[in-house]
């Protein structure tokens, strides 16, 4: 089943979809495997699995402090597709990797698409690569069933996110805020209308990401999106082991919620 389809079943309950990001590594290799697991246990709808890098340039301090603690465990992208592997037939929901271009041409694109596939990887998110570029990664993906996802920003020009919206693949990526990732306090005002073109645009689901951190966030963009990524909120109370505001922020997505 595709990340798409699998988004689409969480939407027709009534819910919306709630995406975790975690930093891949941190706190070692071997916390990969029950973070997701649990995650998975707990309800979330898809993991966005993040890599870390030397150079990043979305990241917010939280996450890039996480990237930082992980590389200092060694990790790499290939040994975080090597670890999914070990327990790819244990994961039931899709799995959305976020790294930068310049790994995956180490790498090379098509072993690393081929090795994403074996490791449960329905997802990607590159978030240094331009849309004009992404024709350098499509065909390896396309083989391997694995969905390029866009990242519309609140800057793009109308025409552009119109293309965006109708070239990504799984989900379309709406960043609520411009800049870096991390917590906040409020988004713009203009949000709803932003968020009425992008789902104008697109036939598959859109979902908010940057800055969302509490319950009251979720629950805010759920009324205007199909669902939500929260990242940095995420890796704070995963180096915590603080499983009771995951599950609060996951419950905030259900249809019962809004009861």
């Amino acid at each position: 089943m595709t990340l798409q389809k699998q988004l689409e079943d969480v939407l027709a309950t009534g819910d919306k979809a709630f995406v975790p990001y975690i930093m891949a590594g941190d706190g070692g290799l071997e916390t990969l495997k029950p973070t997701i697991l649990k995650l998975q246990q707990i309800g979330v709808s898809a993991i966005e699995v993040g890599i870390p890098f030397t150079d990043p340039v979305a990241d917010g301090p939280t996450i890039e402090q996480a990237g930082e603690r992980a590389l200092a465990h060694g990790v790499s992208l290939k040994k975080v597709l090597a670890e999914l592997q070990s327990f790819a037939q244990e994961i039931h929901i899709p799995l959305v990797v976020m790294t930068y271009l310049n790994p995956i041409l180490a790498y090379g694109i098509e072993a690393f698409a081929e090795d994403a596939k074996r490791g449960g990887v329905q997802g990607l998110i590159v978030p240094d690569m331009p849309y004009e570029e992404s024709a350098l990664l499509h065909d390896a993906l396309k083989v391997n069933g694995i969905a390029l996802v866009q990242l519309v920003s609140l800057m793009s020009p109308p025409d552009r996110i119109k293309k965006l919206a109708a070239a990504s693949e799984g989900f379309v990526y709406a960043v609520t805020v411009n800049g870096i990732t991390g917590e906040r306090a409020s988004f713009a005002a203009e949000l709803a209308g932003h968020f009425a073109n992008l789902k104008a645009a697109s036939n598959i689901p859109v979902l908010a990401g940057f800055g969302i951190s509490t319950t009251e966030h979720v629950k805010s963009f759920g009324d205007i999106a199909d669902g939500v990524i929260v990242g940095s909120k995420i890796v704070t109370a995963l180096v915590e082991q603080d499983w009771a505001t995951i599950e609060a922020l996951v419950q905030a997505t259900k249809k019962t919620a809004a009861i």
